[in-house]
């Protein structure tokens, strides 16, 4: 348990946690009558908001810019925690939840819904068909969450009777809170809808409630992915294609949110579709009540993806923001020691260059040239190399890999997850082992079938493309690795010899 507290805990988490020897077997008690009884305190259910703002750019005058963040006693969280230990591997166990939500999930991230995504537009453009890409965000989402239907939600569909759904009755109902402003407190209040933003529960039992969007979604042959309250929905189509199929599915959205108490956010709706320019522009006309919406990019999950797919919004937005980064780091360096220089140029460079830079793989190199120069500026700062020295050696004295190698680390990372069942089921069916004889040496080599493509710039770039024809350049030790740091360590000396050959 991370120690993290409410302004209304008697005891700071801390000292439970370096007590815990003493305190744990009363605590255990408490935790065990809960659950026994099908009961939650009234004093766990009250939470502390603290509004944050959901970027640092935005306006804090305009209320809608904040995200209510539940400070929740630190006992209470406990609980949740014990609870959601057994949820998780029952949910796990019977495959209840929807496999493609990305969100609250352990081995999930953005990268991999990303990847998803992406991997599926792109061998579409391959095939010579365009696409469309449209996404979906709800407004207040959490907060909505109606606990009647939630907890029907959990007997229906998930399978919870008995005490155990008594206590999810308990715990989402009478829940109180109050607002924390600095060292000023609102008057409490109830909360009759929603679940806590902060809690550990919370997130489990919004996927929970939106489990019937995927079938309906399914039920109009239209690709998707979730990630928490984030839709994507996608499908291949050419100039001729009817969109009916897709406008039908938004509708039965609107529809089931309607009765859900749910809200499609209009603000952030945005439609992007990709394919030749003369076949766009049939296709725009054919969209109704969607024209509107049409951009020529987007920010999805993080990522600004443009109707090429070429990234090079998302990669000028990453330089800029390293290169704005490093600008403030170089006032501070006077005051820091090279070892906390350097974890704040990784906290704040290096995590946006790595930040699903897998998607990057297959791009020209005068593109990822743009993310070489921000890493060569951090690394010069670091150091306080000059300009015009060479930068090569400076990268090798630091065990820096370049962005390129960076991003093929990344990419075998996630394939040895794949093949180790470290991944997402949507991210292991991408990836099937080579069929060869017997007979053939290449049998044993651990190697992965690699598709056919057409296009360099499309096909080529896919996942389920670029990621096995890397994965079988890799000499057999490391495809063979016992572990996954084992694999780190191999492939990084690897990647790392490739890099400096003179090292």
């Amino acid at each position: 348990m991370k120690p993290t507290s409410s302004p209304h805990d008697v005891v700071p988490s801390h000292i439970i946690k370096d007590t815990f020897d003493t305190v744990g077997p009363s605590i255990q008690n408490i935790i065990n009558s809960c659950l026994v009884s099908g009961t939650v305190p009234s004093c766990f259910k009250h939470a502390v908001v603290q509004p944050l703002l959901k970027k640092h750019n935005l306006d804090a005058k305009c209320l809608k810019n904040y995200r209510p963040i539940s400070k929740l006693p630190f006992i209470s969280k406990v609980m949740e925690k014990v609870v959601l230990s057994q949820l998780q591997p029952f949910l796990d166990l019977n495959e209840i939840s929807e496999p493609l939500q990305s969100g609250f999930k352990t081995l999930h991230s953005t990268e991999t819904a990303l990847l998803k995504v992406t991997n599926d537009l792109l061998l579409t453009l391959d095939s010579g068909e365009n696409a469309i890409l449209v996404l979906l965000d709800l407004s207040a989402a959490f907060d909505t969450v109606d606990h009647n239907i939630l907890l029907t939600r959990l007997e229906q569909w998930v399978g919870i009777k008995g005490t155990a759904l008594d206590w999810f009755s308990s715990y989402l109902k009478h829940r109180t809170f109050s607002v924390s402003i600095s060292q000023f407190f609102s008057s409490t209040a109830p909360v009759s809808y929603g679940v806590p933003q902060g809690s550990i529960l919370g997130p489990v039992l919004f996927g929970l409630y939106m489990l019937p969007l995927g079938n309906i979604i399914r039920k109009h042959n239209i690709s998707f992915h979730l990630y928490a309250d984030d839709s994507q929905l996608y499908l291949p189509l050419k100039s001729k294609d009817s969109l009916q199929p897709l406008l039908d599915c938004l509708d039965d959205i609107k529809g089931w949110m309607a009765t859900n108490f749910l809200q499609l956010n209009s603000n952030k709706t945005e439609v992007m579709i990709f394919g030749p320019p003369k076949s766009k522009h049939t296709l725009v006309s054919n969209l109704d009540n969607l024209e509107p919406f049409v951009k020529s990019h987007a920010r999805n999950l993080g990522v600004i993806l443009d109707s090429e797919l070429c990234l090079d919004k998302q990669i000028c937005a990453a330089v800029k923001n390293c290169f704005y980064q490093l600008r403030v780091i170089a006032k501070i360096k006077p005051f820091l020691s090279p070892k906390d220089l350097e974890k704040i140029i990784h906290a704040f460079i290096t995590s946006r260059l790595d930040y699903c830079n897998s998607l990057y793989i297959g791009l020209p190199q005068s593109l990822l040239n743009r993310l070489q120069m921000a890493q060569n500026a951090a690394a010069r700062l670091l150091t306080g190399t000059k300009k015009h020295d060479h930068i090569t050696p400076v990268l090798a004295s630091l065990h820096w890999l370049p962005v390129n190698f960076r991003i093929q680390f990344k990419v075998l990372l996630i394939v040895f997850k794949a093949l180790n069942g470290q991944a997402p089921s949507y991210i292991s069916d991408l990836i099937h082992p080579h069929q060869a004889p017997r007979s053939l040496r290449s049998s044993g080599n651990a190697l992965l079938h690699v598709p056919r493509s057409r296009l360099k710039r499309k096909g080529d770039r896919a996942f389920a493309v670029a990621a096995p024809r890397l994965w079988n350049q890799l000499p057999l030790d490391i495809k063979k690795a016992p572990s996954i740091l084992v694999f780190k360590s191999r492939l990084k000396t690897h990647l790392f010899t490739l890099s400096f050959p003179a090292s």
